[in-house]
Parts: structure tokens; sequence; C-alpha cells
């Protein structure tokens, strides 16, 4: 079972589309604390959702498992540390009860989003091995 994560940052409309595309991407789940970001147009959440239909992808937003604005802005003004933010935000997770509302049927070919270029200390990387560690059987590839 696949899930893949993927940020839109540096990355055109036309390359992330295909990315999902080519990956046979079922599903978006938007984990961004702020979806309505103009950074890039086509992820607003404002017009995601209609791009998404049109390569037969579905679009879900799970606030719940976004960071909280007190980890990201902690993390942005570097008063908490990757170390410290991966520990917060493992934390928020479990504190959230975010398996509860997760299936292993609903993680097939599913993509994780946020706005890093990179998987690498974005919170999109952590919820991808949070559903490898309570899930058996998924492999995670970020895009």
């Amino acid at each position: 079972m696949n899930v893949f994560t993927i940020g839109f940052s540096q990355k055109s409309a036309e390359q992330f589309f295909k990315l999902l595309t080519e990956n046979k991407v079922k599903k978006l789940i938007d984990i961004r604390l702020n979806n309505k970001s103009q950074l890039a147009g086509f992820a607003n959440a404002k017009h995601l959702p209609y791009f998404l239909k049109l390569h037969n992808i579905e679009y879900e937003y799970k606030l719940e498992l976004a960071p909280s604005k007190e980890l990201l802005n902690g993390y942005k003004d570097k008063t908490i540390s990757w170390e410290g933010y991966i520990k917060v935000y493992n934390k928020l997770l479990i504190d959230r009860n975010v398996l509860n509302d997760i299936s292993i049927d609903d993680l097939d070919s599913i993509v994780l989003l946020c706005s890093e270029p990179t998987a690498e200390q974005c919170h999109r990387g952590l919820m991808a091995e949070y559903l490898v560690k309570h899930f058996e059987n998924i492999k995670t590839r970020h895009l």
C-alpha cells in the first residue's frame, strides 16, 4: 500500500499534477495549517479541489494533522529545534486521537500535502512515519 507526500513549493502546476497522476494518486489529503495561502495559486484551497477533480483525484482537508500555530511559529522563529518539533508534533497526533479517524482502507494511494518542497524537516514526513508505525504494509514515497 502506497502513501505519498508532496509539497507544492518550487513546483509548477504542471509538475505537481503530473507527479500525482503518474503515481496514480486517488486522494489528496491537505494537512496544512493554512490552506488558503496564495504562495501557489493552484494549491489554494479555493482552487485545488477543482483542479484535482479534473484529474479524478479526491480532496480532503484534515486540520487535525497539521501542526499547531504555536508549534509552527516556534520552529520558524527558531525557538523550537527540529528534535523538539518532532516530539511536540507526535504528541499532538496522540492527543488529537488522529488514528481514530483513519482506516487502513482509506490510506491506499493517498498523498499528504503541505507547502515545503521536500519532506525533510516537514510535518508531512512525520505524519507518513506515524502512519507506517501504526499500520502494517504501508510504504511511503515523497514526491
